[in-house]
Parts: structure tokens; sequence; C-alpha cells
């Protein structure tokens, strides 16, 4: 049967569906009628094989406690291997509810209260939520937008903050969100040379990791042995296939003390089997997804070209960083001259969008907004539009 959801231009109403993104301003502060461009899911439906797989299964209508066998694991395992080029062990894996969760058991499993954990701002805001909301510290060695248009590391500030702080644990966001940085084989090295110096832990949050724009991802613990003992790497069906609310995430620990810990955690939290649609649907988009992949990724890869062409062409002191991975835009109006709490209000209010606030990844943000452009390009136009409404 051949792949049927291709049709990305397709504008479908997810209004009425209690779709966080859709029906849920009103609640957030937000003008009832925005256009929401901000969480990080998709307005695409998922492969035509996951909507027939999950179809098929509820009509078994039992839903009963529900565990993963041998095709579960080789569906991942085999993406895994022909996307990235990561053979993984059976053992390694740890499925949690979502990313942020197997986050927020990183924190409790290698920290105690009061420890510090590092982070890169700006970043994904509920790195600091899950630090913060656990009784820990944050501390960021803040990454730094350079002359190419691109986020960069600053090593030296890394190492002096795992040092001065006595960092144990590190997430890292590779891709990173939102800068849609993609760091190199040679940066992530580095990078890992300095957590092994020191003995930090490293949680690696690579749910963009299928998003890749330019160049290449490359998974932390293959860069080398070393960095396989001290990686917890966090990956997701989720961003790649749409399906977020299926609540279902593949966690990878090869050493065996670090996989121990975290367990203990999530057993300490009450979760032991997951959603059987969530099994189901990753199975099949693993298995069967390929071809409605590569077609959305070269979709998405056209908006963020359209993106960038308007923006150069019509948002006068606005700049769109430089993306190499993630759905995600990272777009920055400091030269406009427009006051962060003025362009807040103008986006929200004029132009009538739903947009992240830039401030709310880190200090480092303000002055900037996060956009979502895995949409039909008719609503990436018409946000565009907005956009211009309220520079002009």
């Amino acid at each position: 049967m051949p792949e049927r959801n291709l049709d990305f231009d397709r504008v479908i109403d997810r209004r009425g569906t209690e779709s966080l993104k859709y029906d849920f301003a009103l609640r957030r502060g937000k003008p009832e009628d925005v256009l929401p461009l901000w969480v990080a899911d998709m307005d695409f439906k998922t492969s035509s094989y996951v909507e027939d797989a999950v179809i098929e299964r509820t009509r078994h209508a039992i839903f009963g406690y529900t565990e993963t066998l041998d095709e579960y694991f080789n569906a991942v395992a085999g993406w895994m291997e022909r996307h990235h080029d990561w053979t993984v062990k059976r053992e390694w894996l740890v499925k949690t509810p979502g990313v942020v969760f197997a986050l927020a058991m990183g924190v409790k499993a290698y920290t105690e209260p009061g420890d510090p954990v590092l982070i890169q701002q700006p970043v994904y805001y509920p790195f600091s939520e899950v630090i913060e909301d656990n009784g820990r510290r944050i501390i960021s060695s803040d990454l730094y937008l350079g002359d190419d248009n691109r986020y960069h590391i600053d090593f030296e500030d890394f190492e002096r903050k795992i040092r001065e702080n006595d960092i144990k644990l590190f997430i890292l966001c590779n891709p990173h969100n939102p800068t849609g940085r993609v760091f190199t084989l040679e940066e992530l090295t580095r990078l890992g040379d300095i957590c092994v110096k020191y003995g930090v832990t490293v949680i690696a949050d690579e749910i963009h990791n299928d998003i890749i724009l330019e160049g290449r991802h490359t998974v932390f613990a293959l860069v080398k042995k070393e960095f396989e003992d001290i990686s917890i790497i966090c990956t997701s069906p989720s961003k790649t296939f749409n399906l977020a609310g299926m609540l279902l995430s593949n966690i990878f620990i090869p050493n065996r003390d670090l996989r121990k810990k975290f367990k203990k955690q999530v057993d300490a939290a009450g979760i032991s089997q997951l959603g059987t649609l969530g099994i189901t649907a990753a199975k099949a988009a693993y298995e069967k997804g390929d071809e409605w992949y590569n077609a959305m990724l070269g979709y998405v890869k056209e908006n963020v070209r359209y993106v960038r062409e308007y923006t150069e062409k019509y948002l006068k002191g606005v700049e769109l960083i430089k993306s190499e991975g993630t759905y995600l835009l990272w777009l920055d109006f400091r030269k406009t001259g427009i006051s962060p709490k003025e362009l807040d209000r103008r986006i929200t209010y004029v132009a009538k969008l739903w947009l992240d606030s830039g401030e709310i990844f880190g200090t480092t943000g303000e002055g900037f907004q996060r956009i979502n452009v895995a949409a039909p390009r008719t609503v990436i136009a018409e946000c565009m539009e907005r956009l211009k409404s309220i520079i002009e």
C-alpha cells in the first residue's frame, strides 16, 4: 500500500481536538483568534502507515497493559542504524513517556538537591524547569552568536564553569533548540573530552536528530568509546513523525550503573508500561515511515528557504539565524529598534500571532522569537505577512 499522507500543503483544522497549540490560547493568556506557530508539533498528518497501524490496533478494542516485544526494539534499532549509523543494544533501552520526563529523571538520578547542572542558553526552557523544580541550580555556559550568523560554544567558558562549580551533570541539546545548530564532530569531541576530564555525565537531548537541514547529526555517544560510557541519549519519534501526543520516547544508556540509577528514578515515579497506541505508532513509524519522513523533511526545508528569503526582502532589521536543524527558526529582532516587551505585544495583539518569545529560553534570548515552520506554506506565508505589518 503506498504512502497516502504526502499532501503537506493541505490545511487541516485542528481546533476542537483538544490541541494544545490551537485550543488553549485563552487559557495561556492569548487572544482566542491568534495564529499559533509556537509549540513544537507539526500541522501535518503523520505517515499513513502509522495511521493505519493505530486504527487497526483500536479495532481490537482491548487496551490492557502493554509491553514491547522484539519487533519494537528491532524497529527502533533499525531506524538508528539506517539514519544515524548507530548500532544500539537491547539492554541500553529505557522507554519513558517523553524526553522532558527523562531529563527530570536524569537530574534526580545523577545529582543531589542543591547541586548545579550545566546547560547552554538560550536553550529549550524545560531544561531550566526540570533543574529548578527539582531543587537544583542552573549554571549556563551561554552559546554566542558569531559573525557567521551561527551560534557557537565558548569552550573556555564551558570548562571554567565545570571546574569552578564542580559540575557533575551537563544537559546537551543537539540539534540545538532554539538556535538550530547541529554541532559538528569536532565540536562534540572537544565538548566530550572536557566532560570526560572532569567526570561529568552528559544527558544528550537528541529529539530533533532526524530534522537535519544542513550537515549531519552525530550521536554524542558514538563520537568516542569514552563518551558512550558517560551518555544518556534521549530520542523519540515525536518530532520526526508528529507523535508528541503519543507520549513515548526511547532513552539509550550504555553504562550499566547510569542505567540502573536512571531506572530507579523512573520506577520511583510510578512508571512501568507505557501507552498501547504510542508503542504501536512508534513501531509503524520506524518500520515503514521513511517515505513520509523524507517528503516531510524536503517540505520543511522549502519552508525554511521561504522564510529566509521573505525575511531578507521584507522584514527590515530582522535577521533569521542560520539554521542547520529542527523545524524551529530563531528570528533576531534586535536591530528593529523595538523593545522586547513591545515586540511581544505587537506580535500577540497586533499581528495576532502566537510565537515563543525569546526571553523564555534565557536572558540571552531577549529580542528573539522562535517560530515553528512545520506547517502548510500558506500558513507560513500568512505568518510572515503579519510580521511584516508590525515591522512597517
